[in-house]
């Protein structure tokens, strides 16, 4: 390996390790937020629940009430306390993944509906509009050299036949030499 070759590995892992480092950031960043979320939603599943017993307690809600009502709050806590460890954060991580991948594609097929009518409505009428001129011309041009071709065979046919059988002399062997 050469020095030159050491060098461009250098440079690319340097330039790469730019974008790693930005990666890292980011997923930094988002397991901070789904952390931050987490402890949120541990919170009100925690205060959820203590509302719940009070209630029990001033009589708003029978036992059966409290029960499944702190049960869904306590199911509240312990995704929120879930999202809190690390595999909570994985777990969040790979679902947003999938949403941006969802949103990446619904947005790509917006862009291309977006894309076909504007082609459509805008520079696909002019296109069409062009493509109809070009035909029309080319119309015109081919109805000219028909009607000059039938004006020379109406020509011809009105011209004595002797006329037309008149030959250049050598013509004969010109045209002998071209069937040779």
């Amino acid at each position: 390996m050469s020095f030159r070759e050491i060098a461009v590995t250098i440079r690319a892992v340097n330039r790469a390790s730019a974008e790693f480092s930005r990666v890292q950031t980011d997923a930094e960043a988002l397991a901070a937020r789904v952390k931050s979320l987490g402890s949120a939603i541990a919170g009100l599943g925690a205060t959820g629940t203590a509302i719940g017993y009070i209630a029990n307690q001033f009589g708003l809600l029978n036992d059966a009430q409290t029960r499944a009502f702190n049960s869904a709050l306590m199911v509240v806590t312990v995704m929120g306390m879930f999202m809190r460890t690390s595999a909570g954060v994985a777990v969040a991580q790979k679902v947003y993944a999938a949403a941006t991948a969802v949103a990446t594609a619904v947005q790509n097929s917006l862009n291309i509906s977006f894309a076909t009518f504007l082609a459509l409505t805008g520079v696909g009428v002019a296109v069409i509009v062009a493509a109809a001129a070009a035909m029309l011309s080319f119309a015109d041009s081919m109805n000219s050299a028909t009607a000059s071709v039938q004006n020379f065979n109406q020509a011809a046919a009105a011209s004595p036949s002797h006329v037309r059988s008149i030959q250049r002399a050598g013509e004969a062997e010109l045209y002998r030499r071209g069937v040779e």
